[in-house]
């Protein structure tokens, strides 16, 4: 079955230590993506994101122009980053482990996310929603993503690890209905 991701009521965030001593946080705003999903066979559940870089919105306006810029996404380069999903593990009956290839910069790299299943719901206007979050840690140079600074206590400026943060709205896209042919 497919389905689409109801970006009005969905989230792409992530967050990342500032300093060693805080943790930064942020979303992209423009996002689309498809889902096959079944809920009768989940582990055969494929994924597919794309994510405008640009819709970077960390509510600090110089931050955000310098991770826009060569330092951090490079997107007048790499515009886009994706997601595909590879593999769907059961791990629980409403979670599960789904394995996929991210695309950041043009480097695309394996990344494991921790999915939780919400369930299904009607909305007001018979469309059929389900609802998912997941969650997943990347070591961001490992996408290139390698600008940092010393700090003059020791350490650096922004933590290696990313925290990425998903808050999912699927809709089901109903069949057309059959047109007959006079």
């Amino acid at each position: 079955m497919s389905w689409t991701i109801d970006a009005a009521h969905s989230r792409v965030g992530f967050n990342v230590t500032h300093m060693m001593i805080s943790r930064v946080r942020g979303e992209f705003e423009s996002f689309s993506g498809t889902v096959e999903f079944d809920e009768a066979n989940p582990a055969a559940t494929t994924v597919t994101v794309d994510v405008d870089v640009n819709s970077i919105n960390t509510r600090v306006a110089d931050r955000d122009n310098h991770l826009r810029s060569a330092d951090f996404f490079n997107v007048s380069e790499q515009p886009v980053m994706s997601f595909r999903s590879t593999k769907v593990e059961l791990t629980g009956g409403n979670t599960a482990k789904m394995t996929g290839d991210l695309s950041i910069r043009g480097v695309t790299k394996p990344v494991v996310l921790d999915v939780e299943y919400s369930g299904l719901a009607k909305s007001p206007w018979g469309t059929t929603s389900a609802g998912f979050s997941a969650t997943g840690v990347i070591r961001r140079t490992e996408w290139g993503l390698t600008w940092n600074a010393p700090l003059e206590t020791g350490g650096l400026l922004v933590g290696e690890d990313v925290t990425i943060t998903l808050e999912v709205e699927l809709v089901r896209q109903e069949a057309p209905e059959a047109v007959a042919l006079a």
